[in-house]
């Protein structure tokens, strides 16, 4: 009679070969055969009943260990810089396993909840039981969204709050986590994304209520997975730090540098000074500085603070708050240039000549002592006669020395002809409840500019720098726009009877001529607004391939240091090139500088999004109470779906569905990006001036639905459910549907044959 081994010996073996558990592999290895093998099942069974084995598929393992080869969802790093995961399946006593995943060079970079198949390895470990050896990636961490929790006898449902998602969510019984009715919240999907029905969830954070005071950019940074709380660890590191003295620096204190910056400025981390430069080979010329706070000095490589400010990647700025991306011990203190307090600085001084051009410069790490925090509209108003008593002194020496030096980089600005874009910058004002009081244009001065200039000036000292000693750094790139978009650009000027000439290499210096053109006229705008949408998105790279838009070939990020990453990098890289200490850049940062460049140009394009989204709600809430009230505006994009009208007063988008446009079937024509009416044979197309009414604002998603009330001044029908957004098209009366629309559409090209193009 064949034996059948002990339950002890089947775990003994399983534990000493987790490759071979089958159940075949288990009777191969004890000699079990023929009828045998369903006492064998029934053992195998009976340890799977007392916990004792964990059955997958057709094989066995030991219920508190993991198999030799597993799903694995990806943690986020620790404080070590070391990366964890946890297996997905899990049948053992206590907490899921913490397993400490051993990469390679040649594996691709994992971020938090993506999820991968590893090979695993038991070790005895303080703070982890496996290691894991990636095998391969298999997708992101479980879907997530926000949205309103509405409860019900069999859970509840979750209505989004992202206008761009239409599809509701289910959560069944116990997966509310606690959520009310009314609640915003954010859910996580459970199970697999079936075909037919509804997916479902549960509740992974509850947020409150979605109408509270300042819940809008709360509910941009959950939507968009912005961090907004430091861990304890970063803190207690920040509040370590103790300010910098003079070791190993150039006083700089008895310079009288100021800082310029917006009145609710929430830090300082650029200061300027201009002198006349007393080299008589340079009459007319000055010596110009911008001095940068040391930020490297207190963010090493490799701890607490550097790897959460990478993870952040920059700050991120709400109307009502800022998510920075150092804790306020730096940003807000150390890192901060306040007036009459010395601060640790890198300092560049740039000698130009009367023209604008840069001569030489030199970097500096130094200690400075502002003399002042001063405000854009402050300065601007001493330079036109009108300044403050503390500022009052400071004119002759300070202040207009910092214009007369602006005024030559302007005649520079003219000759390089980097783009000239005229697009006002919204502001939005909300009182301490979060309520918006109003929407504004931001005031653009002389005092802007101004710093703008001399910021451009530093930022390609930096990188001129770099690149002489050969020194790795990470560029700010701005590439040339693909000709797809300039060709959508070109329908555009044309249909506007402008020009943009085709067939040359395109410089700023074309596109600027373009809006020469269109100043002044109807489709000022418009122009600027396509142009803008023409060009490709800036990003970083350890490549050095150029900026377009500013027209300079050598151009990097060096003047924030507190709030963008990409800074703190070329601080890092000014410091090793310079032979200033040992916190400049490390070889670990170097060999994965690449990586760094793709993931804080990713983290902008995140805060971009969180920002402009959290924007279109403010907006929403603010027009709210103008529901049914018209407001004129212009048509700013046509899509399949409808029209978007840019409103006059705010700069709101609102969009116009196709059930809005009227009683007719409106035909698309891409080529022309043009709507063009089945019957009446009206023409839609992008810059033409319209009033609009508005239906619905809803400031929990941001939508601002609106109604076409009159196209260029002339009246055209109300909308109708029987339109474009409902059933099938109507057909006009004695003719098929596709032949009005040709003739419509030739009727389009015939009025754009005649538009009569600007004079100049």
């Amino acid at each position: 009679m064949t034996r059948i081994p002990s339950k002890a010996e089947i775990l003994q073996w399983i534990s000493d070969n987790p490759t071979q558990t089958a159940k075949r592999d288990i009777a191969k290895a004890f000699g079990i055969k023929g009828a045998a093998r369903i006492d064998l099942k029934r053992v195998l069974k009976e340890m799977e009943e007392e916990g004792l084995l964990a059955k997958r598929r057709s094989s066995y393992r030991d219920a508190d260990e993991l198999p030799p080869v597993a799903v694995l969802q990806v943690e986020d790093g620790d404080a070590d810089g070391d990366l964890f995961a946890r297996p997905l399946e899990w049948g053992g006593k206590g907490a899921r396993p913490r397993i400490l995943m051993i990469l390679r060079e040649s594996d691709p970079s994992l971020g938090q909840s993506d999820r991968i198949l590893a090979r695993l390895t038991k070790v005895e470990d303080e703070d982890h039981g496996y290691q894991g050896r990636l095998i391969r990636k298999i997708g992101g961490g479980p879907q997530r969204s926000l949205g309103i929790f509405r409860a019900s006898s069999e859970g509840g449902r979750i209505l989004p709050i992202d206008k761009k998602e239409d599809r509701q969510w289910v959560v069944p019984a116990g997966a509310e986590g606690g959520a009310k009715d009314g609640e915003l919240v954010e859910v996580e999907q459970v199970g697999p994304k079936g075909r037919l029905g509804l997916p479902k969830a549960r509740v992974a954070n509850r947020l409150g209520d979605p109408t509270a005071p300042k819940a809008v950019s709360l509910i941009a940074i959950h939507q968009h997975g912005i961090p907004d709380h430091f861990p304890e660890e970063v803190l207690a590191e920040a509040d370590k730090c103790k300010p910098a003295g003079l070791k190993r620096r150039e006083d700089l204190r008895d310079l009288p540098f100021v800082t310029i910056d917006p009145a609710d400025a929430r830090d300082r981390d650029d200061a300027v000074l201009v002198q006349h430069d007393d080299d008589p080979r340079n009459e007319g010329g000055f010596v110009v500085w911008v001095a940068i706070a040391d930020v490297a000095h207190y963010v090493r490589f490799g701890g607490t603070l550097d790897r959460e400010a990478r993870k952040r990647g920059n700050s991120t700025y709400f109307p009502d708050r800022v998510v920075p991306m150092l804790p306020d011990r730096l940003s807000g203190d150390l890192c901060s240039l306040h007036e009459d307090v010395p601060r640790a600085s890198i300092a560049v001084r740039m000698r130009i000549d009367a023209s604008g051009n840069k001569i030489d410069h030199q970097f500096l790490r130094g200690l400075i002592r502002s003399r002042a925090s001063l405000t854009y509209q402050e300065v601007q108003a001493g330079m036109v006669g009108a300044p403050t008593d503390r500022l009052a002194p400071m004119m002759e020496p300070v202040i207009r020395p910092l214009f007369a030096a602006y005024e030559a980089l302007k005649k520079a600005r003219s000759r390089r002809q980097p783009l000239e874009l005229d697009l006002p910058e919204r502001r939005i004002e909300i009182d301490d409840a979060g309520v918006v009081q109003s929407v504004n244009f931001k005031e653009r001065l002389d005092a802007h500019r101004l710093i703008e200039e001399f910021m451009v000036l530093a930022n390609v000292a930096a990188a001129e720098t770099l690149i002489k000693k050969r020194t790795p750094l990470l560029f700010r790139v701005h590439e040339e726009p693909n000709p797809d978009k300039l060709d959508a650009l070109r329908e555009v000027v044309q249909a506007a009877g402008l020009t943009l000439a085709k067939g040359q290499v395109l410089h700023t210096s074309h596109l600027n001529k373009l809006l020469q053109q269109a100043e002044g006229t109807p489709n000022d705008e418009l122009i600027n607004l396509q142009t803008l949408r023409s060009m490709t998105q800036a990003y970083y790279s350890p490549e050095n391939y150029g900026h377009f838009g500013l027209a300079l070939r050598n151009y990097a990020h060096f003047t924030s240091p507190i709030r963008r990453y990409s800074d703190l990098i070329v601080h890092r890289a000014l410091i090793t090139a310079h032979g200033w200490g040992d916190d400049g850049l490390a070889p670990e940062e170097i060999e994965r500088l690449a990586d760094t460049a793709t993931h804080i140009s990713n983290t902008e394009r995140r805060s971009m999004m969180a920002e402009r989204d959290t924007t279109d709600r403010y907006l929403a809430a603010f027009l709210s109470d103008r529901v049914g009230t018209e407001m004129p505006g212009r048509i700013s994009g046509i899509a399949r779906f409808g029209v978007f009208v840019k409103l006059d007063d705010t700069g709101a988008d609102g969009m116009i569905p196709m059930r809005n446009l009227g009683d007719e079937y409106f035909h698309f024509d891409a080529e022309s990006l043009t709507l063009i009416g089945n019957s009446s044979g009206t023409v839609i197309s992008i810059g033409q001036r319209a009033t609009v009414k508005i239906v619905e604002a809803a400031p929990v998603t941001g939508g601002l639905i609106v109604e076409l009330v009159t196209l260029d001044e002339k009246a055209i029908p109300a909308g109708s459910a029987r339109g474009r957004g409902r059933g099938k098209p109507r057909r006009a009366k004695g003719a098929p549907p596709k032949r009005k629309q040709a003739v419509a559409k030739k009727k389009a090209e015939k009025t754009a044959r005649k538009v009569k193009r600007t004079r100049r």
